[in-house]
């Protein structure tokens, strides 16, 4: 395995850690309605901000959310190409099971 091919993996490894979890799942869920500040974020999932740092974090290291740093706050939205590129390899992972 080259190490382009294991770059690759590396950040492919990032989408599916990200998708892994369900707080992240249900931030991704309320992100898909529209950008939201990191302050509605917290109230709609009553977690702490500590806790949602951490998830947006992951988040974003995936390529799955934008942040617009707005003040102390942030607004988040979803990043459309990360979430092309997330679709893509999710199809091409059930593709390669549905061969066998």
């Amino acid at each position: 395995m080259g190490n382009l091919e294991l770059d690759e993996n590396i950040e492919i490894s990032k989408i599916f850690k990200a998708l892994g979890d369900g707080n992240r799942l249900s931030i991704l869920r309320l992100l898909d309605k529209g950008e939201l500040c990191g302050c509605q974020l917290l109230a709609k999932l009553e977690i702490g901000q500590s806790t949602l740092s951490h998830h947006m974090k992951i988040l974003g290291e995936a390529g799955l959310i934008n942040c617009n740093k707005v003040g102390k706050w942030c607004n988040y939205s979803l990043n459309q190409s990360g979430w092309k590129r997330a679709k893509s390899e999710i199809m091409k992972i059930t593709k390669s099971l549905g061969d066998e």
